[in-house]
């Protein structure tokens, strides 16, 4: 038989002896070992943290660099697209679409219209002032106002920008010192600033009339409104100064008089005969009041004027309507009971026999006489408004032999 065994051929080895080639799977596999190795190598020296770290930056460096590239090659081709003009044959056509013009021909304007009104949706508009706001100028002249409904001094200080205390001052003459005086149709002297309204009277000095204002001579001089001068006057002692001259004193300002609800002590109550026809005779005996005292009326808050000395009101106006009780504050004896000649009306003065007294004005009816005791909450009299008043209210004052008057809101209970 024929042997089927081929020679190798010359030069060829033969197959058996040629060496097995590597399989694809196990190189991968030989270098993930590789890269274990060495990754184990570099935890053990401690650098697999700062490895990791390295790589992190630099696989996040090449991410962004990618980005910047796809994004600029993106830009490019867009500005390649966008210069393309249209091509020669295009050109043709569009002219041919376009109107033709002729020669020396303008094209109509359309016709413009005044705006009825103009709107301005946005934005400060300026508009054109015909006039020019001067800024005020210091006044040196004294002014009158007329007194209208409803004015108080604390009304007419503030319209003008003054204290309530220059309108009493400014107006003595007229006022006589009280701001109930205040009556609609009146006219008062209105002060350049605060300060005090003087006549002057005849034999005056000019030293004493300063000193009762609080100021100085070369204070009245000086003022422009007052059109003085050191040589026009002359010696301060016998000022050469015309009686009846109203001269304005800035700043001016001096003490109340006491002339209108003086003290009236029990053994000499004919003190009070210069207020009216309601003063009384000697009263040697009478009740005593307990020092505590009580609202006068039965409303329990004010009307009109609070206390404030500075414009010479020591009392308080009590709220009510007309023919509202009135009640004695603490008992005491009736020390003046009738008509007050100075703006109070009706009046009852109750001493208490302590020190302390009571005035109760605008009186509409009065029930108790002079030297009558009263019990505290008796009734006394009525609520009314007459005198200077306005309004129906009570005026209510309490004096102290010890501390003078003094505001009853801080002793009612």
């Amino acid at each position: 038989m024929q042997n089927d065994k081929r020679s190798p051929v010359p030069g060829t080895p033969d197959a058996r002896e040629l060496p097995a080639e590597p399989q694809e799977g196990a190189s991968s596999q030989e270098e993930l070992k590789g890269v274990a190795r060495i990754w184990e190598g570099l935890v053990r020296l401690g650098l697999g943290e700062t490895t990791l770290r390295v790589g992190t930056s630099v696989l996040t460096i090449a991410l962004f660099l990618i980005v910047i590239w796809i994004m600029g090659n993106f830009y490019l081709k867009a500005r390649a697209n966008s210069s393309v003009r249209p091509t020669d044959v295009s050109r043709p056509a569009q002219a041919a679409s376009l109107p033709t013009s002729t020669p020396g021909a303008m094209a109509a304007l359309p016709p413009f219209a005044i705006p009825t009104s103009v709107g301005y949706d946005d934005g400060i508009t300026r508009l054109a002032l015909l006039h020019t706001t001067l800024p005020t100028r210091p006044r040196f002249d004294v002014i009158t106002y007329t007194v209208v409904s409803g004015d108080t001094v604390y009304g007419i200080a503030e319209k003008f920008g003054l204290k309530p205390e220059t309108i009493l001052w400014g107006n003595r003459y007229v006022l006589a010192e009280d701001p109930e005086m205040i009556v609609p149709g009146e006219e008062l002297y209105i002060l350049p600033e605060d300060g005090a309204y003087h006549k002057w009277s005849a034999g005056e000095g000019l030293n004493g009339v300063s000193k009762f204002y609080g100021v100085t001579p070369q204070d009245i001089i000086n003022w422009p409104g007052n059109h003085l001068t050191l040589e026009s006057v002359g010696d301060f002692s016998h000022p050469n100064i015309e009686p009846g001259m109203m001269l304005f004193v800035p700043g001016g300002h001096g003490e109340f008089s006491d002339w209108k609800a003086p003290l009236i002590p029990r053994n000499n109550p004919a003190v009070a005969s210069i207020l009216g026809p309601g003063y009384c005779g000697p009263i040697t005996y009478g009740a005593v009041g307990g020092g505590t005292f009580v609202w006068p009326s039965t409303a329990h808050y004010l009307s009109g004027f609070h206390f404030d000395p500075s414009i010479n009101h020591f009392g308080i106006d009590e709220a009510g309507s007309l023919g509202s009780p009135i009640y004695a504050t603490d008992a005491g004896v009736i020390v003046y009971a009738g008509v007050n000649n100075w703006g109070y009306g009706n009046t009852i003065v109750i001493d208490h026999g302590n020190g302390w007294q009571s005035l109760y004005g605008h009186l509409s009816v009065i029930n108790v006489g002079c030297g009558q005791s009263v019990d505290q909450g008796e009734t006394i009299g009525l609520m009314g408004s007459t005198g200077n008043s306005t309004g129906p209210h009570l005026h209510f004052e309490l004096r102290s032999a010890t501390y003078g008057r003094v505001d009853p809101t801080n002793l009612l209970r």
